[in-house]
């Protein structure tokens, strides 16, 4: 890249890459306001508020399983907003690693099952567990989703993942991937043309392809 967006050098992923006029490549970071933007909609839908100033996310203890791209997305996005945020990995190192850069307290995947030192915590999953063809597993089991207000899956195929048909029978506003996907499509289609996304457009060919 002869640039990155400074929000990205942040992150320390990319997953947009524009050229420029003047024959430059431009590189930003769009996951992470796709996927904090439908996370922070699911709450307003759950407190009944109306967008206003401050986060919804702001206080909350957030969950992010995983520390690749999408991970350190999420764990950005979400200390960026103020919430407390806590990174778990298969390996522990990783996870250290993003939490240190965020602020936030690390663990394994293994000892979240266990974790719930508050009620209405929010959980946010960017790990591969629950994909295609592997639809019957999910990273957190049923009985530990009950400490959850909101569970997101950054996983869209399936769209309805395990863990989000098992958050949402223990009550959790659930958040599907294909949100976070169509809304850092938004982001894109603006850093490539300067033009606000069709919005409505994008939604109708989701749908269509879906």
């Amino acid at each position: 890249m002869d640039d990155i967006d400074h929000i990205a050098k942040k992150i320390g992923a990319i997953n947009n890459i524009c050229h420029r006029p003047d024959g430059k490549l431009y590189a930003f970071n769009t996951d992470y306001i796709g996927a904090i933007s439908a996370i922070e909609d699911g709450l307003r839908e759950l407190n009944g508020k109306a967008p206003g100033t401050e986060s919804p996310l702001a206080g909350k203890l957030l969950v992010v399983l995983g520390a690749g791209g999408a991970g350190k997305s999420l764990a950005y996005g979400g200390a960026q907003k103020g919430a407390r945020v806590v990174v778990a990995n298969r390996t522990f190192e990783r996870a250290k690693e993003l939490a240190d850069k965020v602020g936030g307290k690390a663990m394994t995947l293994k000892e979240v099952e266990h974790f719930h030192p508050e009620e209405g915590m929010v959980l946010a999953n960017t790990t591969s567990v629950g994909m295609k063809p592997k639809i019957d597993e999910t990273p957190l089991p049923k009985h530990a989703l009950k400490h959850y207000c909101l569970v997101f899956d950054a996983i869209y195929t399936p769209k309805d993942t395990r863990l989000l048909r098992e958050a949402k029978e223990t009550g959790a506003v659930i958040v599907y991937g294909t949100e976070m996907l169509i809304r850092q499509g938004f982001e894109q289609y603006k850093n490539f043309t300067g033009l606000p996304a069709p919005e409505e457009l994008f939604r109708q060919l989701m749908e269509k392809h879906a």
